[in-house]
């Protein structure tokens, strides 16, 4: 198994342009052997930052065999300033003309429970499984100051190892409703990449790579894919403590 593998970049920017570059050479990798690429996306500020920069860098041409799924997402229509799609719908989807059939979304705006059984079987139809669960090629995860990737937090830490490939949550402040996708999903994915960015994820980021403080309550704690390929994407800010 390969050891976590951690990038440290001077500020949230440069870290964009790595990621990206990332993204090119991976793709096409795939590209040339003729194999799709399934990536799970994320939410959140640094993320978007990389949606813009890949819509200016790539073209259409350079995602024809790339599909894209969803982590989470939070119930409400996909023109909300809320919805994790419709941010990435306008800073990435549009802006390149990627076909609709490329984009497998979380309809936020329907029922909860009945949506997220509905996603958890169309990602069983669209990769292969393994463990009882779908296997992308790569999934890019956010970090919250509270320790929670994708939309399991702590308050609700035994949904991470929920039997399903898709769960639902609640925020711990708002109560909003979220559908997310599981540990289980996350630990059998082929590759695994947290973007985080900022002085305030410092902390959290600090226990969970040396075991410290509240780590064990943090759901990011417990991302450890199979694969042994796990990778820490961090701007100075947020690597500040290690």
């Amino acid at each position: 198994m390969e050891r976590r593998r951690n990038y440290i970049y001077p500020d949230k920017d440069s870290l964009a342009a790595a990621f990206v570059c990332e993204f090119v050479s991976t793709e096409k990798a795939h590209s040339t052997e003729g194999r799709p690429l399934h990536i799970a996306l994320s939410g959140g500020s640094t993320p978007q930052a990389i949606f813009r920069l890949l819509a200016e860098q790539t073209t259409r041409e350079d995602w024809l065999n790339v599909h894209l799924y969803w982590g989470d997402e939070r119930c409400v229509p996909p023109d909300h300033p809320e919805s994790n799609y419709g941010s990435a719908r306008e800073a990435l989807l549009e802006p390149l003309g990627l076909n609709k059939d490329q984009s497998h979304r979380i309809r936020g705006e329907e029922k909860a429970l009945g949506e997220a059984a509905r996603y958890g079987d169309l990602l069983q139809e669209q990769l292969p499984m393994e463990n009882g669960f779908p296997v992308f090629d790569w999934i890019w995860l956010g970090l919250g100051t509270d320790g929670h990737t994708v939309s399991i937090f702590p308050h609700q830490i035994e949904l991470w190892t929920a039997g399903s490939p898709c769960i639902v949550s609640s925020h711990p402040e708002t109560a909003q409703s979220r559908i997310s996708i599981t540990g289980g999903v996350i630990n059998v994915a082929k590759r695994v990449s947290f973007i985080a960015s900022g002085h305030e994820k410092a902390t959290v980021i600090k226990e969970i790579f040396f075991n410290e403080g509240r780590h064990m309550e943090y759901p990011a704690f417990y991302v450890n894919p199979a694969s042994g390929k796990l990778e820490w994407y961090l701007d100075q800010n947020a690597a500040k403590l290690l």
